[in-house]
């Protein structure tokens, strides 16, 4: 019987859906229309989308003898048996070489941004997830390494606006996700994840506030600052922000009373009002800036 659906698991195309950050570089730095930028651009994503595929294999074999005992993670191929813990490995360097290769399309800044990206979640899985508050910062720089790369990284200037909504919106998933994980595995928590056990409820909700306010704000602000008009010749992005209003409190309400929030690509994909909200939001974005 063929082992390639086992591995297709392992690279888990379904979460590829995050590497998007990496264009949102293309419509707010309004480059949209410049074919080069766009294949860059592209490169970028693909490269991104493989070495998140090798950060998940790497991470599951390191991580296969926890996940058998977790009552989700027991099922992925390598803490079930379906792939040995070296094949996990190998993947992971093929997934990371063909990444950095990749990037190298984009420009050689990019193929940095990769490396640094993969660097840092190596060293994630190997210690930094196991500090309060520095592994969501870590998490969250894995997305903000995604902006870069389709910023800077193919020659488009980052918006401070944007960088400040993305830490902003990559904190507020990460500390969303941590109470996720509280909430779901309760007393057991911390057998399957050691840093919950420095966690409370009352903090992560805290912080998912502070984080979710400082969103709103900054996202409200960047649409009426003068430089944005400026930038894309219209003072409507404002009527985009009812969508993040929306995105927002959506989220809240399904990390606090339908457990989830966990995971905000499979939040997308299950609930109906927060893919409402997402394609709304860029729908109105691409009229505006049409």
């Amino acid at each position: 019987m063929s082992r390639l659906p086992a591995f297709v698991e392992l690279a888990r195309p379904q979460q590829w859906a995050k590497n998007s950050f990496v264009l949102t570089g293309l419509l707010f730095g309004h480059a949209w229309r410049d074919p080069q930028l766009i294949a860059a651009a592209a490169a970028a994503t693909a490269a991104f989308c493989l070495a998140s595929s090798a950060v998940y294999a790497f991470n599951d074999a390191v991580d296969a003898p926890r996940d058998r005992d977790h009552p989700v993670k027991r099922t992925r191929p390598v803490a079930r048996g379906a792939i040995a813990p070296r094949e996990a490995f190998a993947a992971a360097a093929v997934h990371g070489l063909a990444a950095l290769a990749v990037a190298g399309a984009a420009g050689t800044l990019a193929a940095g941004i990769v490396a640094a990206y993969l660097a840092l979640n190596i060293a994630y899985t190997r210690g930094l997830k196991h500090i309060p508050v520095l592994d969501v910062f870590v998490i969250a720089a894995g997305f903000m390494l995604r902006l870069l790369a389709g910023t800077a990284g193919i020659g488009i200037e980052p918006s401070n606006w944007l960088l400040l909504c993305g830490l902003l919106l990559t904190l507020m998933l990460g500390f969303g996700k941590r109470r996720a994980e509280l909430e779901q595995l309760n007393e057991e928590a911390g057998r399957h994840r050691a840093v919950l056990d420095a966690y409370s409820a009352d903090f992560l909700d805290q912080a998912v506030l502070v984080c979710a306010g400082g969103v709103i704000v900054g996202y409200a602000l960047y649409t009426v600052a003068p430089e944005t008009a400026a930038l894309h010749d219209t003072e409507r992005l404002v009527l985009t922000l009812p969508w993040v209003l929306l995105g927002t409190f959506r989220y809240l309400y399904r990390l606090n009373y339908r457990g989830g929030g966990g995971d905000p690509a499979d939040e997308l994909l299950r609930d109906p009002v927060l893919a409402l909200s997402t394609l709304g939001w860029a729908a109105t974005v691409a009229w505006l800036l049409g």
